[in-house]
C-alpha cells in the first residue's frame, strides 16, 4: 500500500498490509506474551512506559517530520502533538499505582471484601490519523499498564507513524509479544473484527464506529468507541475583551485544520456581540497562514483526506442555497495537495448540513441568538455530544448554562481541550465509554470481586 503526502500528492513510502495469517500469528504470540507480561509488577511496566516517551522526546524532530508528510500536520503542530502524547504519559504512569491497586471495601469483621482490577486480555485499538500519538496514547498505554497485550492499527493513513510508535515501544522494553502492530486499510480491519481478542476500542467517525460495534456485540465482547461531534460554542454577551475570545475561538475552530474530535464546529452569538465577535473572528481567519506544512509560519496546512475539500465545498454550496452568507474562504484552494481554504460561513441555520453534520475541516457557521434559552435549546440540537463549550464572565451564568448541555465534556473560556486527569468520553452519536482519567485506566481491567471469611 503506497503513503501519499497530503501536501504533494506524491508517494512517501509503501506497506506491506497484513493478512488473515499474519494477524492469526500475531494474535497467537500475544495470548503467550501478555500473562507473562501481567506477571510483572506494576513499577516495571511504569518505568518502561516512561522510557517510551523519553525515546520519543528524543526522536521528536523525526518523528514530526514522518506525521507531517503523512497527515499534512503543520510541523509544529506535530511536535506539539508529541509533546503532549508524553505529558499525557506522564500523567497515566504516574497515577496508574492508584487506579490499578487492590480496594478493600470491608477490611474487618467475619467477611472482608476488596476489588481485584485484573486485564481483560488482548486489546485491540483501531486508532485515528488525526492525532494518532494522542488517541493512541489513550488507549494503548493505559492497557499495557493495566497488565493487556495490544493490537495496535494505526489508520492506513498514519501507517509510518504506526510504525515509529512501534519501534520505540519496544526499544523502551515492551515485548514484541505483548505489542504488535497491523497495517492494512478497511479490508484489514474487517479481518480485525472477527479475531479473537477480548476487547475492541475503536477512534474514528460515527458511521464506523456504529459498524464496528455491530459486529463486535455478538461476541459479547467489551467495545470503547470515542466518535466525532458537531461541538457548538456559545458566545455570551457579557465577554469584555472581543477581540481575544475571537483569536481563542478561532483557534479552537483551526487547529489542525478543523481535523480534532473536539474542534468547535458551530457557534452561537449572544446578538449584542454578534457583530463586533464576527468582525474580530474573520480578521484573525484571514490572518493564517496557508500553505507547505514543513514552513515554519504555517498555521493551515492540507486536509488529510484527498476526498474532504470537495465534502466541504458541498456543505458550503449547500448553506448557500439555504440562505448562508460566506464572509471568507468557502473554496478549494487551486493548488497541488488537499488544501480548502478557511472559511466563514454567517446567516447560518440548522436546515443547513454546516450546521448538523460533522465538517472535520477548516469551516465554521455563526449564528446571532438572543438569549440563553435559545443558545441552548440549538447547542442541544444534535446528533452527537462530545463537547460544548461557553465563554461567560458570570461563573454563576455559564454553570447554569453548562449544566444543561448533553456532553460529555463542557468548558468555560476555553474549547478544544482534553486533559489526561479528566475521563475523555461521548454521548449519543459521539460514542461511549471512557479514556483518560483513573476511570481510563480502568476501562481496560475487569474487576474481580472477593469475598473472604477467616
Amino acid at each position: 500500500m503506497n503513503c501519499i503526502n497530503p501536501a504533494t500528492a506524491l508517494n512517501i513510502g509503501q506497506i506491506t498490509t497484513d493478512t488473515e495469517f499474519s494477524i492469526q500469528n500475531k494474535i497467537n504470540a500475544l495470548r503467550i506474551g501478555q500473562p507473562v507480561w501481567a506477571a510483572i509488577p506494576l513499577t516495571e511496566r511504569i518505568s518502561i512506559l516512561q522510557q517510551f516517551a523519553k525515546l520519543l522526546q528524543t526522536h521528536i524532530q523525526e518523528a514530526a517530520a514522518v506525521l507531517t508528510s503523512e497527515v499534512g500536520k503543520p510541523l509544529q503542530q506535530a511536535v506539539n502533538e508529541i509533546n503532549g502524547a508524553c505529558a499525557r504519559i506522564d500523567w497515566l504512569t504516574n497515577n496508574a499505582p492508584k487506579a490499578l491497586q487492590e480496594e478493600w471495601m470491608v477490611e474487618t469483621g467475619g467477611t472482608r471484601e476488596k476489588i481485584v482490577y485484573e486485564p481483560l486480555g488482548i486489546v485491540c485499538n483501531i486508532s485515528a490519523w488525526n492525532y494518532p500519538y494522542l488517541v493512541g496514547t489513550n488507549v494503548f498505554v493505559p492497557a499495557l499498564l493495566a497488565g493487556n497485550a495490544v493490537l495496535y492499527k494505526p489508520s492506513e493513513l498514519s501507517s509510518l507513524t504506526g510504525q515509529i510508535i512501534e519501534k520505540y515501544l519496544h526499544e523502551a522494553g515492551v515485548p514484541e509479544n505483548v505489542f504488535q502492530i497491523v497495517l492494512g486499510d478497511k479490508a484489514v480491519g474487517e479481518l480485525l473484527l472477527q479475531a479473537d481478542v477480548d476487547g475492541y476500542f475503536f477512534t474514528g467517525s460515527y458511521k464506523t464506529g456504529k459498524y464496528i460495534y455491530e459486529q463486535v456485540s455478538k461476541k459479547m465482547k467489551p467495545c470503547g468507541l470515542e466518535l466525532g461531534g458537531k461541538d457548538p460554542l456559545y458566545i455570551t454577551e457579557d465577554i469584555t475583551d472581543i477581540a481575544t475570545v475571537a483569536a481563542n475561538t478561532a483557534d479552537g475552530v483551526f487547529y489542525n485544520n478543523g481535523q480534532s474530535c473536539c474542534s468547535v464546529e458551530r457557534i452561537y452569538v449572544h446578538e449584542k456581540v454578534y457583530d463586533a465577535y464576527v468582525a474580530a473572528f474573520v480578521t484573525e481567519v484571514k490572518s493564517y497562514n496557508i500553505g507547505d506544512p514543513l514552513a515554519a509560519n504555517t498555521y493551515i496546512g492540507p486536509l488529510t483526506r484527498k476526498e474532504q475539500p470537495a465534502f466541504l465545498a458541498a456543505q458550503v454550496a449547500d448553506a448557500l442555497q439555504k440562505g448562508a452568507t460566506v464572509l471568507c474562504g468557502g473554496k478549494i484552494m487551486d493548488r497541488t495537495g488537499n488544501y480548502f481554504e478557511p472559511t466563514v460561513l454567517v446567516n447560518t441555520t440548522h436546515q443547513m448540513d454546516l450546521m448538523k453534520e460533522e465538517s472535520f475541516g477548516p469551516i465554521i457557521g455563526i449564528m446571532k441568538v438572543a438569549d440563553d434559552a435559545a443558545a441552548i435549546a440549538l447547542m442541544n440540537d444534535t446528533d452527537y455530544g462530545l463537547t460544548a463549550g461557553v465563554y461567560c464572565n458570570n461563573e454563576t451564568r455559564a454553570a447554569n448554562i453548562q449544566a444543561q448541555l448533553n456532553a460529555g465534556t463542557v468548558y468555560l473560556n476555553c474549547c478544544d481541550r482534553v486533559s489526561a486527569a479528566l475521563p475523555w468520553s461521548g454521548r449519543k452519536n459521539s460514542g461511549f465509554g471512557s479514556t483518560l482519567s483513573y476511570v481510563g485506566i480502568r476501562t481496560f481491567t475487569q474487576p474481580k470481586a472477593y469475598h473472604l471469611r477467616s
